[in-house]
């Protein structure tokens, strides 16, 4: 007859054992049953995706010169109030989209309300900002620029006034929208910006281990991986992005102490949406930092062990978070350096205001 292997009769002992002094077995800990909680195998990967080549759109066609008129507006500060800030002022593009600041400083130095998350493989979440108000990536290119306290331009309308004024944007925006009879609109500002973004891709190492290279991560790596996976962090981070798909209540299982923001609640008014947030991707992590919405995080291995707490009710030993943390180092993926690479912007016109030089109306 064949042997039972050895952790079976212990285990089968422990349980006579237990019987015998009138106590009840513990609870089964709920991990995938062909995984150990940190044992890698190739079945820790279920819930994930490769990251693809770009986050196409399907409301219209990408183009070259949609792309380069983006990339322009991208890090153009003219459409800033100030004429001193860009998207890239708070999403550095050499610094895998982020400032590193708890919170970006706006055209009045003064700091904004959320911590500004990374721009790389945003496109890939199911809607944009903390709190999920903008849908895509075209919708959010819109906000910042307009927003009072972040480049504070004061309407739609001198956006455009300033751009029409700078006379190579407008072969540019003809290029990048045949089509359209007016082509400096508003609408046309996001898509651009929106479309240049949604080549913002970072593969990296683990992306490699998705496609086959099961060497591709160290074997300190893998245990993480088996770990993030058996304690239940894939119930919020998964797919491609690794995040972005849903969102949470910050203290999903434990209160978490001192949430003043309301999150998503102020957008929908469901009270389920009360300190909920758009659970951030972990690509790039361990280069994105500070964390959580309002930047007070420092440290990744303080914020694994507020996530596995808060979120799951659950703990790791400090080896088992360092083997975590190495995982999520392995999320670091490549910057696309010849496509960010800063554009020579078209010079200022005669009419080209500077600062402050608009008596429109302001709409914030």
């Amino acid at each position: 007859m064949k042997r039972k292997p050895f952790y079976v009769v212990l285990s089968l002992l422990l349980l006579l054992l237990l019987a015998a002094c009138g106590q009840s077995a513990p609870e089964a800990t709920a991990v995938p049953p062909t995984l150990a909680p940190d044992a890698y195998t190739r079945d820790a990967l279920i819930a994930f995706k490769a990251l693809p080549e770009v986050a196409a759109p399907t409301e219209y066609e990408l183009s070259e010169e949609l792309i380069a008129l983006g990339r322009m507006l991208y890090y153009e500060p003219r459409i800033s109030i100030s004429q001193e800030i860009s998207c890239n002022s708070c999403h550095l593009l050499d610094n895998y989209g982020v400032d590193s600041l708890q919170f970006s400083l706006g055209h009045d130095g003064k700091p904004v309300g959320r911590n500004s998350p990374t721009v790389y493989n945003a496109a890939l979440h199911i809607t944009q900002f903390w709190d999920g108000r903008a849908a895509d990536v075209e919708e959010q290119a819109q906000g910042p620029i307009l927003a009072s306290g972040e480049m504070g331009m004061p309407d739609p309308d001198y956006v455009l006034y300033v751009l029409n004024t700078i006379p190579g944007y407008l072969p540019l925006f003809e290029a990048a929208f045949p089509n359209d009879a007016d082509p400096i609109n508003y609408d046309n500002v996001g898509r651009a910006i929106g479309a240049f973004e949604r080549y913002l891709i970072t593969p990296g190492p683990f992306d490699a281990l998705l496609n086959g290279d099961d060497s591709a991560l160290n074997e300190q790596e893998k245990r993480g991986l088996a770990l993030f996976v058996s304690t239940g962090c894939t119930t919020c981070h998964y797919s491609d992005a690794i995040g972005g798909k849903r969102y949470a209540v910050l203290g999903q299982v434990t209160p978490y102490p001192d949430v003043t923001d309301e999150g998503r609640f102020v957008i929908t008014g469901k009270e389920e949406d009360m300190h909920s947030f758009k659970v951030p991707s972990l690509i790039n992590i361990a280069k994105t930092g500070p964390y959580l919405h309002n930047g007070s995080i420092t440290t990744l291995e303080e914020m694994v062990k507020i996530m596995t707490t808060y979120q799951l009710g659950k703990e790791l030993t400090d080896a088992q978070i360092t083997d975590v943390v190495a995982f999520l180092n392995a999320l670091t993926g490549e910057l696309p350096l010849d496509y960010i690479v800063v554009p020579e912007f078209p010079p200022n016109g005669p009419d080209t205001p500077g600062p402050y030089e608009y008596e429109g109306t302001s709409s914030n």
